[in-house]
């Protein structure tokens, strides 16, 4: 289920845009000038036409001003938290859950010690796989996932992606745009019925593969009873 969101007070809020301010402005050479353009042209603009209709524009003006102003702060913030996810070890885990919308995320429901993962997504769309990692060691885990959801999901849409930058595979700055645009194939209902369906696969515990060690196995008597059952 989506987690209900918490209420942020008006000082918590301001703060947040002034940490979004800082980290956007160390990112990004050009946020600063485009955030001194977003401001200057809208009061020059105000200024003009306060002199020519009078007072009544200046609160239009300054209102004019802010919305440009967080424009400019939305389109580039996003821009540089991409910038600095890319290469990051469970960025598309991290970009999904703060994305807007009913989006049931599972980080890492495969993974490797060398940093290779696989994260499970659940919504409108359907099942989504990302893949991180070394393509030729994280194809394997994907294709396990894709087999081992298969006899769970029913008709429900199975999709899957390689995030990185080669040829077939999908840049993390375009994840969002990407997974926005897929098709709302499942209902509210149906992601609810399918995100429990899903948990409950992946608290499954799983038996270690391998041989079963010694200390582990039944003695010669208790196998024989078992036989005899």
């Amino acid at each position: 289920m989506a987690k209900p969101q918490e209420k942020v007070s008006f000082g918590q809020r301001l703060k947040q845009i002034g940490m979004v301010f800082k980290f956007t402005a160390k990112q990004d050479r050009w946020f600063a000038p485009l955030v001194t353009g977003a401001v200057l042209i809208p009061l020059a603009l105000t200024v003009v036409a306060v002199i020519a209709w009078g007072w009544l524009w200046l609160p239009l003006g300054i209102l004019l001003t802010l919305l440009a102003v967080l424009i400019v702060l939305n389109l580039r913030s996003n821009r540089a938290m991409m910038n600095a996810a890319e290469g990051q070890p469970g960025a598309a885990a991290s970009i999904m859950e703060n994305m807007r919308g009913d989006w049931r995320v599972t980080p890492a429901v495969s993974s490797t010690t060398q940093m290779d993962m696989v994260h499970l997504v659940i919504g409108r769309p359907g099942v989504i796989l990302l893949a991180e990692g070394n393509p030729q060691r994280v194809r394997g885990l994907l294709g396990q996932e894709k087999r081992r959801l298969s006899k769970v999901i029913g008709t429900a849409p199975l999709y899957d992606y390689m995030i990185g930058n080669e040829e077939g595979e999908l840049p993390i700055r375009k994840l969002r745009m990407t997974l926005m645009r897929l098709p709302r194939n499942l209902s509210g209902k149906d992601v609810n019925s399918l995100d429990k369906r899903l948990k409950a696969l992946t608290a499954r515990p799983q038996l270690p593969k391998g041989a079963i060690p010694k200390n582990m196995r039944p003695s010669k008597g208790q196998f024989r009873q078992m036989r005899g059952r």
